[in-house]
């Protein structure tokens, strides 16, 4: 795995704006408890000096057992917040000569970039599974904490992170960077922390507007600093097709990223623990599909052709896309795979009987006489589902892509990805949950950023996200019932480009980033942050 590493660090320049924040703000969410007795973990031995020190002489070295010469430490400013600290008294720690990164010897194999990528934003040397010296960070797995969690211990002068996967001892890595950055240092104690939901992402619409790989990239890299662990790419609709096909290399624009830059980014992304999550949406949203195969256009009794939406009567419809489909499954070897299903114009008009009657005649000969174009669309999906459901992926799916009350049900095992409560037919989130459904908040009331805002969408503040919302909040502005906590795995930030010249990249990622920000916080704790909007503004400047 390789890893890029960013600029040089900023900390020690905006050490004197973060211990002001610090000294306003007594601890985050976390609990704040007397430290146990316990012997430091980091060895006997002086503290390290920052590379930046002045000419003055060094301070003393510390004692390994903190003593009431230092005040109580608050917990480490990062973004999301610590959910727990203990605190103590002792010097904390910071990066200097003396210091360096090492890695359990049974565990160099699974964290070795882990190591060397802390170790280079932090401008220390890895000494791989060396003993650990005073004032070095070790790392290792152990513990039997829940998937993601970590413990980082300060004392003694050295730290420990420790955590029962890869990833939660690479999110107490992110913890020990942010920390440094805003402050120049880590304080005295231990961090328990783990994320309140499992699913946390950013998703882009790549199809509508083309975006190059590096900008891709230099998301993944901001999310991994975040702890979000998803990224959505929305890569065929009516406006282009983004990826190159060997299966169908009609259907690709003109710009689009190739198969080696896709793999570049699928294994940048695995690096930095984050699943990306593939989506052709189908049967709306087909347009540049259909431009190249205008045999499946679905098409109505008055002979209107409505953009996007293919003719799921026809065999050769479903052909294509399930050849796509198992072509790009093998290209992203990630957990999840989203199938679409919203909008498909058939089930918007009134009498989708009488409107497109071909459709009418295959859900009867499917289904029965009871048979509706519903149940049709609801088969399209379930089929969809069987092709990717042999790779393993989670599955799933637009809310309005969920069709009550017909004599087809969509597949059990279906996540909803719940956007919106404004389409014809949308069902209140509780119709899912109460259905033993799992669910998956991309709001469009908060997290959606739709380029040039049509329809009546604006783009959204970080400061509505962190203060009014939480992954309770599915639909509109009001929470579902907090019964239903544990139904939702998490939630998405969401790019589309429904106007794609209205913005450029760089501004694209520019007006994401505070939004973005406030979402990764709210899913990694959803109470109520202790920091006002402006400090967490702040801090966000820093640890960046």
């Amino acid at each position: 795995m390789r890893y890029s590493i960013r600029g040089p660090l900023r900390g020690p320049a905006l050490l004197a704006a973060a211990v002001a924040l610090a000294t306003v703000t007594a601890c985050s969410n976390g609990s704040s408890r007397t430290p146990p007795a316990a012997s430091g973990t980091g060895g006997t031995g002086s503290s390290a000096t920052s590379q930046a020190a002045s000419s003055a002489a060094p301070p003393p070295p510390p004692s390994p057992t903190p003593t009431k010469s230092y005040p109580l430490s608050t917990a480490p400013l990062t973004i999301p917040a610590v959910r727990s600290h203990e605190a103590a008294r002792g010097p904390g720690w910071k990066p200097g000569p003396d210091t360096g990164v090492v890695v359990a010897a049974k565990d160099a194999g699974a964290l070795a970039d882990e190591a060397r990528l802390i170790a280079g934003e932090l401008r220390i040397p890895y000494r791989g599974t060396a003993a650990a010296r005073p004032g070095d960070v070790s790392l290792a797995l152990g513990g039997q904490g829940a998937a993601e969690s970590y413990t980082l211990t300060v004392r003694g002068g050295g730290v420990r992170i420790t955590g029962p996967d890869q990833a939660g001892v690479f999110y107490g890595t992110r913890t020990l960077k942010q920390s440094v950055r805003s402050t120049g240092a880590v304080p005295e104690g231990v961090v328990d922390d783990a994320p309140a939901k499992p699913r946390r992402g950013l998703m882009v619409d790549i199809a509508r507007k083309y975006f190059a790989a590096g900008w891709i990239e230099d998301r993944l890299r901001e999310m991994a600093d975040l702890k979000l662990n998803e990224l959505g790419l929305h890569f065929s609709d009516d406006q282009g097709f983004r990826i190159a096909s060997d299966s169908h290399p009609e259907v690709v624009s003109d710009r689009h990223l190739s198969k080696a830059e896709v793999r570049r980014i699928v294994e940048l992304a695995a690096s930095l623990h984050i699943t990306v999550v593939p989506e052709i949406d189908s049967p709306g949203h087909l347009g540049a599909v259909i431009d190249a195969h205008p045999e499946i256009q679905l098409v109505s009794a008055t002979g209107r052709t409505p953009r996007g939406a293919v003719d799921i009567s026809k065999p050769a419809a479903a052909k294509i896309v399930d050849e796509l489909l198992t072509e790009y499954t093998g290209l992203f070897p990630g957990s999840s795979w989203h199938l679409g299903g919203d909008e498909y114009v058939a089930l918007m008009s009134k009498d989708p009987e009488a409107s497109y009657p071909q459709l009418a005649r295959a859900a009867t000969a499917k289904y029965g006489a009871s048979g509706r174009v519903r149940d049709l669309a609801t088969g399209w999906l379930n089929d969809r589902a069987a092709v990717v459901r042999p790779t393993g992926k989670a599955l799933r799916a637009w809310n309005d892509g969920f069709y009550p009350g017909g004599v087809a049900t969509a597949a059990k095992d279906l996540q909803v990805a719940y956007w919106t409560g404004k389409e014809i037919g949308a069902r209140q989130p509780v119709s899912y949950l109460s259905a033993g459904r799992t669910m998956i908040n991309y709001n469009d009331e908060y997290l959606y950023y739709v380029l040039g805002q049509p329809n009546d969408f604006v783009y959204p503040t970080g400061r509505r996200i962190y203060e009014q919302w939480t992954p309770l909040v599915l639909r509109g502005t009001s929470p579902v019932p907090a019964r239903y906590d544990p139904q939702i795995l998490g939630g998405s930030f969401a790019v589309w480009c429904d106007l794609a010249g209205s913005q450029t990249q760089a501004q694209v990622a520019d007006g994401i980033r505070m939004p973005l920000t406030a979402t990764a916080q709210k899913l990694w704790d959803a109470r109520k942050p202790a920091l006002t909007w402006d400090r967490f503004r702040n801090l966000a400047a820093a640890v960046r």
